[in-house]
């Protein structure tokens, strides 16, 4: 079953501690929260002193609660002059509270007044999922996983440096300090961990011996005779420092997003694109949409869509120069039982109104400012935007890039590997440039570069037609219906798209144009009557498509510093800022943004491992 998130309850004790009804015990000691904070948790882990001269410092906490042990933690790291460059603070909890809830807890705790205000600035909609925040201009990254924490920590990829073990007593939450539980932290343990607990519970010393901690007792806060601390003892195979430069071939959406996350990092970058300008293919049309996907069984598609959502729209919001509008997106059923298989979904997966709900005709015809033939799911927080203007947004924020920087009008004919990793080599033979890392952002052309066997990308060919804004009704959100329909940007509304499989014909042509009116007509009933298709404009773009419809994003398979960002299809725009920000998290081995089945679904090798996997079958 799909899991639905329940929000918390805000309640009190009589003397004035936040009190979980769900749980019957208080989120932090009477005696004061940010006090308890710096004896167990900092105090416990040995910080701030273990995050001193470290490039990165990962912690992991087992429960968020209303996060007075991550502004604690904060507040640390702001005063350090000798902090370390970046602090990665991965939180699970099972019962967020809504962002109102938080204003009143935080309002009890003045002296964290300007960092809780900021975290709730960048507070994530309650929906199930690993959200990242990030804060300090990148140099403190918050991932919030809103799970249960038997479902949520096998998802992680991670290693912790130091391990927060809170949430409610054991007594009162028995599933979170289960011995099977706690036994996966080993496998989310950098060498040296570090734990503490508030609890001196006689299960949870034996269960975190168990997996692999050398456990004391020591004071505990207040009147708390004692607590838990404790250092993982196994030896832990340590990742090497990546050679932090870069060749990423492709201006496109998917290349221009991982140029601005290697770069935000401190990579060296070197982007490579054959034509003359970022953004002259796929990614160049006029415009595009950006929405969720909602499924009765919240598939591993409608997951990763709402994960992508989300990070775009906290990302975009950084961004200087990007063209777009949340102005909704309407996704209108094809019949009557797709009508019921939407709101049946919505029913069941209990989604808060600003992510998702449904609208009746009558108010989807107000929304949009005219008549409808129905209603459906209703994203409010759903966009178009110009990919052209968003490319030229994360190049620009990624900067100056290293030297030779961007190189266009500039074609990769084939790659070679060198003793230090990969040279681009162009139609004459000569070199490029040359880094240990190469990223294939570059779509249908990445499998040329590289071929692997069993990754099979089908080339679809997709054409928009563009409308002048007089020749439609004035509608004011996007719609879809089978097809997509885009109010007017800068008085040019766009209807499509055709999806031709194999077709590669770069002209547009008037059987696609009339294919798209018909979309039009099923969308605004009378829309576009009258229009020849031989007589209007639009454009052409080539998508590539994997079998499954998912992107490649991570290392090729027996490649060694190969790495891919294609297979986008139709979804660039969606998929461009997540899955540059989970390669960019692979490459340097920092916390994964999203579970680790996504990450694996994702993963180019998967149709490797489904080959192996079926040809070991008796």
């Amino acid at each position: 079953m799909p899991e639905v998130l329940v929000p918390a309850t805000l309640a009190f004790t009589e003397s004035g501690t936040p009190w979980s009804e769900a749980f019957g015990d208080v989120y932090h000691s009477g005696e004061g929260g940010p006090a308890q904070a710096l004896h167990v948790f900092l105090g416990g882990n040995g910080l701030p002193e273990r995050w001193r001269g470290r490039n990165r410092f990962t912690i992991l906490e087992t429960g968020f609660g209303f996060g007075l042990n991550f502004l604690a933690t904060w507040a640390a790291w702001k005063v350090d002059a000798n902090r370390g460059a970046k602090l990665h603070y991965v939180s699970i909890e099972k019962h967020p509270f809504a962002a109102g809830d938080l204003e009143k807890l935080h309002a009890t705790h003045p002296e964290f007044a300007a960092l809780s205000s900021e975290l709730r600035a960048h507070w994530p909609m309650l929906v199930p999922g690993m959200h990242r925040m990030e804060f300090e201009n990148g140099r403190i990254v918050l991932t919030l996983c809103f799970a249960d924490i038997a479902a949520a920590l096998p998802q992680l990829r991670l290693s912790a440096d130091a391990i927060y073990l809170d949430g409610f007593s054991p007594a009162r939450n028995p599933d979170m300090w289960s011995p099977s539980t706690l036994k996966t932290l080993s496998k989310l343990a950098a060498e040296g961990a570090t734990f503490a607990t508030y609890t001196a519970a006689s299960s949870v010393r034996d269960a975190m011996t168990a997996a692999g901690f050398v456990v004391e007792k020591c004071p505990g806060f207040a009147r708390k005779r004692d607590m838990l601390r404790g250092r993982f003892a196994r030896v832990v195979a340590q990742r090497p420092s990546p050679d932090r430069r870069a060749l990423v071939i492709g201006a496109g959406l998917a290349g221009s997003a991982v140029v601005e996350r290697l770069a935000a990092r401190g990579w060296e970058v070197t982007l490579i694109e054959r034509h003359a300008a970022p953004a002259m293919e796929a990614s160049g049309n006029h415009a595009g949409v950006i929405h969720p996907l909602v499924t009765r069984d919240d598939s591993i598609l409608a997951q990763l869509s709402r994960a992508a959502f989300l990070y775009a729209l906290r990302q975009w919001k950084g961004l200087e120069g990007v063209s777009w509008s949340q102005c909704g997106v309407l996704q209108m059923p094809r019949d009557d039982a797709e009508e019921v298989s939407q709101r049946a979904a919505l029913e069941l997966l209990g989604y808060p109104p600003e992510y998702a709900r449904h609208l009746f005709v009558a108010e989807a015809s107000n929304i949009a400012g005219v008549p409808l033939a129905a209603g459906g799911l209703w994203f409010e927080r759903a966009a178009w935007v110009q990919p052209v203007s968003l490319v030229r947004a994360l190049l620009a924020k990624a900067g100056r890039l290293h030297p030779p920087g961007m190189l266009f009008n500039t074609e990769v004919a084939s790659l070679s590997p060198i003793s230090d990793g990969w040279a681009a080599i162009d139609a004459d033979g000569r070199v490029i440039a040359k880094a240990p890392v190469v990223v294939l952002a570059n779509a249908g052309e990445a499998m040329r570069l590289a071929p692997v066997p069993e990754v099979e990308l089908r080339r679809v060919r997709g054409q928009v037609t563009y409308l002048r804004a007089g020749n439609l009704p004035p509608f004011a959100c996007v719609l879809l219906r089978g097809g997509m329909a885009v109010p007017p940007v800068e008085g040019i509304a766009m209807a499509g798209a055709s999806f031709d499989i194999d077709d590669m014909d770069p002209a547009p042509r008037a059987d696609s144009h009339a294919g798209n009116l018909e979309r039009l007509a099923r969308i605004l009933p009378g829309a576009g009557s009258g229009l020849d298709p031989s007589t209007l404009e639009g454009r052409v773009g080539f998508r590539a498509v994997a079998r499954d419809r998912l992107p490649l994003v991570g290392a090729l398979p027996e490649t060694g510093g190969l790495h891919g960002a294609f297979a986008y299809g139709s979804r660039g725009i969606l998929w461009c800022s997540l899955m540059a920000e989970l390669l960019a998290s692979q490459l340097e081995g920092e916390p994964l943004p999203v579970e680790a089945r996504l990450a694996d679904a994702v993963a180019p090798e998967r149709f490797r491992l489904r080959a192996g996997s079926k040809g070991s079958r008796p």
